[in-house]
């Protein structure tokens, strides 16, 4: 009787499941797996070797590589075929922390928006703050800052520090970028009602607002006694057109993004 194959270990479950071509759909749908799908994630995004790939999902080397060949050609069939391709399934378990050890390093390997996909498994007392972030300062902008400064907390303090370009991502498109680096709460400056809706979507805590050093925001979070506006706005976001603030006004003054002052 051949033994039980081990359930593969992701991170979490993909942000989104579901990916339909543009127009009309040819031939029935395409399903990637779960454990498929983090396969491709930790290979062709965070850029794991297949070795680093089999220890943070606890299977051998080999199982990678069938899972990957596998997943591969599902993704080129839909793409090339025009099929809907779906995630769903597969022969998996969430992580349960027993990988940090591994994620922790992936996380080290990566760059830029790499760094925000390696995995963050919490406990029960841990969370993860991102800040917007400028030469050590929050940045007053939300819906342009190019880095978020990530802070690992476990227990009320510091653990891990680490800071990540937002790759030119912007406005509501950051929410989505956050909830995938497993954030739960950002502190920054002024923002617009899109970006607050999309958060809220997300389930990222917001505190906005907020000014001075990225550190002591986040030691004065920490502590309780972080003072943050929770309406405060980027003006230019009131306009009808959100994007306009990409048009020179937000990007020449700074200052004019703040929205009300913190109290």
């Amino acid at each position: 009787m051949p033994r039980p194959s081990r359930p593969r270990r992701i991170c979490k479950e993909p942000a989104y499941d579901r990916f339909l071509p543009e127009g009309i759909a040819c031939g029935e749908q395409v399903a990637l797996t779960l454990d498929e799908y983090e396969v491709l994630r930790l290979i062709d995004l965070d850029a794991l070797t297949h070795e680093q790939c089999a220890q943070q999902m606890d299977i051998s080397r080999t199982t990678v590589t069938e899972i990957y060949e596998a997943a591969r050609r599902k993704v080129a069939d839909s793409l090339v075929n025009g099929k809907p391709l779906m995630i769903a399934g597969g022969h998996y378990r969430l992580c349960d922390g027993s990988a940090r050890r591994y994620c922790r390093k992936s996380c080290k390997r990566a760059e830029g928006a790499q760094a925000l996909r390696a995995c963050h498994q919490k406990g029960a007392h841990e969370m993860r703050i991102a800040v917007t972030y400028e030469d050590g300062e929050v940045f007053q902008h939300f819906g342009h800052t190019e880095q978020f400064k990530l802070y690992d907390t476990e227990n009320g303090r510091v653990v891990n520090e680490q800071v990540v370009s937002t790759n030119g991502q912007g406005h509501g498109a950051l929410a989505g970028f956050l909830s995938a680096a497993g954030v739960d709460a950002v502190i920054c400056g002024g923002i617009g009602g899109g970006a607050q809706a999309a958060l809220n979507e997300a389930g990222v805590a917001l505190y906005g607002g907020v000014s001075g050093s990225a550190d002591d925001a986040v030691r004065a979070y920490l502590a309780g006694n972080l003072a943050f506006d929770a309406n405060a706005r980027c003006d230019h976001h009131e306009h009808e057109h959100e994007h306009s603030c990409g048009e020179g006004h937000c990007g020449e003054h700074r200052q004019g993004c703040h929205g009300n002052e913190s109290r």
